[in-house]
């Protein structure tokens, strides 16, 4: 069965998303700046050509319809924490963030690869944390207890997979786009 991408998204409402980049956009900014990143995203996903689905928050299904589309399968990512929503994703399926500006449909079909090799691949983040998990299998385990946004996600994640004996493939690392200091990598976005 083929994985299933999983993109989470929150509507892009002033102060409401990017928050860490309002000191150096404003609010309007930011919000601006996650609806772009949003955007690039789902054209990448499409370009993969594998199915998907956004998860959403931050307001009804029929705004995100008008921003993204008809076209767009959405669902609800629902209460709790990170963890709790990511944990509702079925398997087998391939989480992804907004905020890598550098994604491209390959890294997408390489994790889709790389699931047929091993019952996980991750996409490290250069900060610590990752731009992609994907599980062959459901796996609570990975989304409880995890300092999300912290430096340790990915190793932690790591971790928990070796220690039940399972691999994990490794894609290369990417840059994500979530403080002030990250915006001068990506000048084209700020047009």
């Amino acid at each position: 069965m083929q994985p299933h991408l999983a993109l989470f998204a929150r509507y892009p409402e002033p102060g409401q998303c990017k928050t860490r980049l309002i000191p150096a956009l404003g609010q309007r900014g930011a919000a601006d700046m996650h609806r772009k990143l949003v955007e690039r995203t789902l054209a990448v996903m499409r370009a993969s050509g594998l199915p998907f689905t956004v998860w959403i928050t931050g307001a009804a299904a029929e705004a995100f319809r008008q921003w993204l589309g008809p076209d767009v399968d959405l669902q609800e990512q629902g209460p709790g924490d990170l963890g709790d929503r990511l944990a509702r994703v079925p398997a087998p399926m391939i989480l992804i963030g907004a905020d890598i500006p550098d994604l491209t449909a390959d890294h997408l079909r390489s994790a889709v690869t790389a699931l047929q090799e091993a019952p996980f691949v991750m996409g490290p983040a250069e900060d610590g944390g990752y731009y992609l998990l994907g599980c062959a299998q459901a796996a609570p385990f990975l989304f409880t207890a995890i300092a999300w946004g912290g430096d340790t996600v990915a190793a932690e994640t790591r971790h928990r997979i070796a220690a039940r004996g399972m691999d994990c493939v490794k894609l290369e690392p990417l840059a994500d786009l979530d403080r002030p200091e990250d915006l001068h990598r990506w000048p084209g976005l700020l047009a």
